[in-house]
C-alpha cells in the first residue's frame, strides 16, 4: 500500500520517480480502509528535503499512510517559500484536537541554545505533553529526540569539543526489540551534531538503549512509558546530505573536517556511498509495523491509552 500525499507536494513527484508507491488523496478516498495517520513536525530549515526523506521511509511499507505536515504555530521559517508552507503545512494549534497513530519530531539547527532559550520552546513543551494523550507513538529525531528526553526525564545535552560528523559504526544492543527486526550486528549511520547524550544519564533515567556507538554514544533509545523512540543520528539522510553540509561550510570558510568514513578514501572529490539505506528502511518500517499492530482501530481511543 502507498503513502497518501497531495499530488502537488514536491515529494510526490520525487518519490514516484524513485518507484515509491504514492497515492493522491482522491485515490485514497476510494479505498475502504483506515490509513495510519502520521504527523511530521518539521523543524528543519530545508523543509522540502526533510519531508521527502521521511515520506520515502514511512511510505515503503505495505500499509496506507496519511502524512500530515505540521509546523510551529507562530514560528516563521526563512528557508522555505511561504506559499509552500501555506499550501501543505498546518499549524499545531489547528491539529491539537486531532489524533495521530504516529508523530515524528525532527531535528533543528539550534543545538547551541539551551532548550528554554528556543523561541518556540513553550509550544514544543505543549506538543510533547499532547503526544501523551493524542499520539500512539512518537519518534524524536536528533535535536527533537534530545528535546523529548530532556523534557520527560531531565537528561541533558552536552556540547562536544568538535562536531560529530560522518558515518559512524554502531552496534545492535537489543536484537530482540521489534524495532530492530532484520538489523545486522553492526552498521553505519550518518551523524551530524555538536552535542551528545551520555549513556550514564540514559541508564540513570531507566531507559533502554537499542543502538549505540563506541565513538558517538547512544543512538536509539526506547521510552516505553512515554510511547516514544529517540534517535540522535540520521538514518533518513540522502546519500549527498552530508556532502551538502560539508560543501556549504567549506564555501562559507567555516572550519570543518571532512566527514569521517563517508567519501571513498576520505576524498571529497569522489561521490559518497550510501551504506545505511537498507537499515533506514528497516527501522522506520519496523516502527510503522509496530504502530499498526498496537494502535486502536478507533483512533480516538488513543486518548484512553487503548491498544489492540
Amino acid at each position: 500500500m502507498p503513502i497518501k500525499l497531495p499530488s502537488d507536494l514536491p515529494a510526490y513527484d520525487v518519490l514516484t520517480h524513485e518507484g515509491v508507491m504514492v497515492m493522491a488523496e482522491e485515490q485514497a478516498a476510494r479505498q475502504d480502509i483506515r490509513p495510519l495517520r502520521i504527523g511530521l513536525l518539521n523543524l528543519m530549515p530545508k523543509k522540502i528535503d526533510t519531508e521527502t526523506q521521511f515520506a520515502r521511509l514511512i511510505g515503503a511499507t505495505p500499509l496506507q499512510i496519511e502524512l500530515t505536515l505540521i509546523r510551529m504555530t507562530e514560528h516563521e521559517t526563512r528557508n522555505t517559500a511561504p506559499a509552500h508552507m501555506e499550501a501543505f503545512y498546518r499549524p499545531f494549534q489547528d491539529v491539537k484536537n486531532e489524533f495521530f497513530d504516529g508523530l515524528i519530531i525532527t531535528g533543528a539547527p539550534i543545538e547551541h541554545l539551551p532548550f528554554q532559550e528556543v523561541t518556540y520552546w513553550d509550544e514544543l513543551v505543549e506538543i510533547m505533553d499532547w503526544t501523551q494523550t493524542h499520539v500512539h507513538s512518537t519518534f524524536g529525531v536528533c535535536w527533537g529526540g534530545m528535546a523529548m528526553i530532556h523534557h520527560f526525564h531531565g537528561v541533558q545535552k552536552h556540547m562536544l569539543e568538535a562536531k560529530a560528523f560522518g558515518c559512524f559504526r554502531h552496534q545492535n544492543l537489543t536484537p530482540a526489540s521489534p524495532y530492530l527486526r532484520g538489523f545486522s550486528d553492526e552498521f553505519v549511520i550518518p551523524v551530524s551534531r555538536w552535542t551528545e547524550i551520555r549513556q550514564d544519564e540514559v541508564d540513570a533515567a531507566g531507559l533502554t538503549t537499542l543502538l549505540g556507538s563506541e565513538d558517538v554514544g547512544p543512538c536509539l533509545i526506547e521510552d516505553a512509558a512515554h510511547k516514544a523512540l529517540y534517535i540522535f543520528n540520521h538514518f533518513e539522510y540522502d546519500s549527498d546530505t552530508l556532502k551538502g553540509e560539508y560543501d556549504r561550510d567549506v564555501a562559507a570558510g567555516t572550519q570543518i573536517n571532512v566527514p569521517m568514513n563517508y567519501y571513498p578514501g576520505d576524498d571529497p572529490a569522489r561521490p559518497p556511498q550510501n551504506r545505511w539505506r537498507s537499515h533506514a528502511h528497516l527501522l522506520y518500517g519496523n516502527w510503522v509495523n509496530q504502530m499498526y499492530q498496537t494502535t486502536p482501530f478507533d483512533i480516538t481511543q488513543i486518548a484512553h491509552g487503548t491498544s489492540r
